[in-house]
């Protein structure tokens, strides 16, 4: 059981993974388009989307993760085409209601921030809002198949380049230039153009898992009540994650766009923690189905430790080399204000050590604590940003929606892996995770740390290669390698169809008796 899931995650991780880094090097060219064409107005961007994006959250209504659990986690054809056909409508009723009350209130969000950018762009986002939840919900039934294609080609490689190219098309079309207004249309027109791109994917590629047929009522019910802890679940974890931004948008408007700038990196960190929750969710409904919590147990250690791999270089860059991290994104304009990247970054990291024990309690069915836990994040998201970014001095400002970004985050975290680890005995707290990061994490820092080594732009993804050399290093010499990490070696060999013969002698050596 376990080879076979480690197999699944293996090959969804590496796609929703690859599909990740494709979005973010598109979404930075096109920041880097926006930021130069539209001036201040790309303030009034941000904080449109950071609206947008909790809208989206609560009006997918929990869905996603519901129908990515519910259809692995079902037995009969019957629930799963209920499932399927209730998500659909609910969630279109419910993307058309929070557009329109969107539409209808954006001039008076506008006017009580006192800005007419933030006016037009709320008449605009509702495009985006309402395209966004019916694709995360198309998306979602596809994942608990195990395809990640909707997800990892349309939501985070197509989208962004059909917004990339348009963008690029008006900056050199008559007259030349891009003005806030055909960002807006641009940003609209790639959302509505990818739903409906997903809405042809799900015509033609459904009735190949789900065959038409009959369907069961009483999935219903069953649904939307696993669904209402996981509707707070989704909300509260987008304020958590966007409500220190509106709040800095409110108080402080012409930060918000230096704040945005870091915030993105620090969210780059756990990128691969992410990959892998996309695709862990059903592979590990499918262990709790059959009682398995041992394969959840080692498949969540062995993918939590090798994406570590993944994240810690960025930590130490982005740590201990903020100032050249930003001018080398950004360009020099955004390297005076290091301390939100600095301690947002931090937060990440310790999401990135703890793993993806919220995806593990959706799996777990332990949706209630999940809903607590999110409320407890958020309320604390926006109490800190409430105290402290009206605040003068060094802790106000985007200093204090750093903070309240990161504590918030780190301890909706802490909170799930406390509660998995209680309930479940899960956790990747083992020998064979945390010497590898210890070794490459405190003599890294500290050199960085003491030394403070003024860094050319260029060197430094060479520098977070070599660290992820190191990482690597260090699992081989202090030896940990356990038989979670030689199952993750046959599922990568089944995936390139080779034996890799050196990943295997080293493995032999490195594998802790």
């Amino acid at each position: 059981m376990v080879r076979e899931g480690l197999s699944s995650v293996t090959k969804g991780t590496l796609f929703v993974l690859v599909a990740t880094l494709l979005w973010v090097g598109i979404n930075f060219v096109s920041r880097v388009v926006l930021v130069h064409s539209i001036g201040s107005d790309w303030n009034a961007f941000s904080f449109g989307l950071s609206l947008a994006g909790v809208l989206s959250a609560f009006g997918s209504l929990g869905l996603p993760n519901a129908v990515a659990r519910s259809l692995p986690y079902v037995t009969a054809d019957d629930e799963r085409r209920m499932i399927v056909r209730s998500s659909l409508w609910i969630g279109g009723v419910s993307a058309v209601v929070i557009s329109v009350l969107l539409f209808v209130f954006a001039g008076p969000i506008g006017q009580a921030i006192g800005s007419s950018g933030v006016t037009l762009g709320l008449q605009f986002f509702p495009v985006a809002v309402a395209s966004g939840i019916l694709s995360t919900i198309i998306a979602s039934i596809f994942q608990g198949y195990e395809d990640v294609t909707p997800n990892a080609l349309y939501i985070q490689i197509v989208n962004p380049t059909l917004f990339l190219a348009i963008l690029t098309f008006w900056l050199i079309a008559p007259p030349l230039g891009i003005t806030y207004y055909e960002s807006l249309l641009a940003y609209a027109l790639a959302n509505a153009i990818t739903l409906g791109l997903l809405a042809i994917y799900l015509v033609r590629r459904l009735p190949k898992r789900l065959p038409p047929g009959p369907l069961a009522p009483a999935a219903l019910p069953r649904l939307l009540r696993f669904t209402a802890p996981l509707f707070v679940v989704s909300v509260m974890a987008s304020v958590a994650g966007s409500g220190d931004t509106i709040i800095l948008g409110i108080s402080h408007p012409s930060e918000v766009g230096t704040y945005v700038a870091s915030l993105t990196l620090s969210r780059l960190v756990p990128i691969g923690v992410g990959a892998v929750a996309y695709i862990f969710l059903p592979v590990a409904s499918r262990f709790v189905r059959t009682g398995d919590t041992p394969s959840i147990g080692i498949t969540y250690a062995t993918v939590t430790k090798w994406m570590t791999l993944v994240s810690m270089p960025l930590f130490l860059l982005f740590f201990f080399l903020p100032s050249a991290s930003l001018g080398f994104v950004y360009g020099s304009g955004y390297t005076s204000q290091v301390l939100p990247l600095q301690i947002t970054v931090a937060g990440a990291f310790v999401i990135t050590l703890l793993g993806p024990a919220g995806t593990a309690q959706v799996a777990f069915g332990q949706t209630r604590l999940l809903g607590i836990n999110a409320i407890v994040a958020g309320v604390v998201d926006v109490v800190l940003a409430l105290v402290l970014v009206p605040m003068p001095g060094p802790l106000g400002g985007f200093v204090g929606a750093a903070i309240a970004w990161g504590v918030a985050n780190a301890g909706y975290s802490l909170l799930c892996l406390v509660q998995l680890r209680a309930l479940t005995g899960v956790h990747p707290f083992h020998r064979h995770f945390v010497l590898p990061c210890l070794a490459t994490g405190l003599p890294i820092g500290a050199v960085l740390w003491v030394l403070h080594p003024s860094v050319p732009y260029v060197l430094l993804p060479v520098l977070g290669l070599g660290f992820a050399a190191w990482f690597v290093l260090a699992v081989l010499l202090t030896r940990s390698v356990d038989d979670g990490d030689r199952l993750l070696l046959e599922a990568l060999e089944r995936l390139l169809g080779r034996p890799l013969p050196l990943l295997r002698r080293l493995g032999r050596y490195a594998l802790r008796k």
